[in-house]
C-alpha cells in the first residue's frame, strides 16, 4: 500500500486528469453510440404504437413477446401566481413535490442569518476541482 507522503500532489494532479480524461472519452463514445441506438429504438416505438392505432388493440402478443401502449398524462403549469391560489383555495398542497430549491434556500439563509426553518437539516462536503495548467 502507498503511503500518504510517498505519492506527491503533482502525480495525484496529474492522475487524476488522465483518468478524467479517459472516462470522458469513454463518455463520449458512450453517449454517441447510445445515441444511435436510442433513435432507432424510437423509430421501433413508433412502428408499435402505429400498429395498436392501426388495429384498435391496447396490446399485441407475438412470439417475439408481449407489446402494450399505455397512457401517461403530464402536467404544468403557464401560470404560477394561478396554481399557488388554487392549491390555497382547495388546500391541495399534496399538488406540489417535497423539496427544496437549493440555490434560493441558501441565498435566503445567506440573507438571513437569524432565520432558521425548523426541522431544517444541512449536510456540507468538500469537493475538489482539478484543472489543467
Amino acid at each position: 500500500m502507498v503511503k500518504k507522503s510517498d505519492v506527491s500532489a503533482g502525480d495525484l494532479t496529474k492522475t487524476y486528469i488522465k483518468i478524467r480524461e479517459e472516462r470522458a472519452k469513454l463518455s463520449a463514445k458512450f453517449k454517441e453510440e447510445d445515441s444511435v441506438l436510442s433513435r432507432q429504438l424510437d423509430r421501433v416505438k413508433k412502428g408499435l404504437l402505429d400498429y395498436c392505432d392501426e388495429h384498435s388493440v391496447e396490446s399485441v402478443r407475438t412470439s417475439e413477446g408481449l407489446f402494450f401502449r399505455s397512457t401517461q398524462q403530464k402536467y404544468w403549469t403557464a401560470d404560477w401566481e394561478k396554481m399557488y391560489s388554487f392549491v390555497l383555495e382547495h388546500e391541495v398542497p399534496e399538488l406540489f413535490e417535497k423539496r427544496l430549491n437549493q440555490t434560493n434556500l441558501k441565498q435566503f439563509l445567506e440573507e438571513n442569518p437569524e432565520a432558521h426553518p425548523e426541522g431544517l437539516n444541512m449536510d456540507t462536503t468538500y469537493s475538489i476541482t482539478v484543472r489543467k495548467k
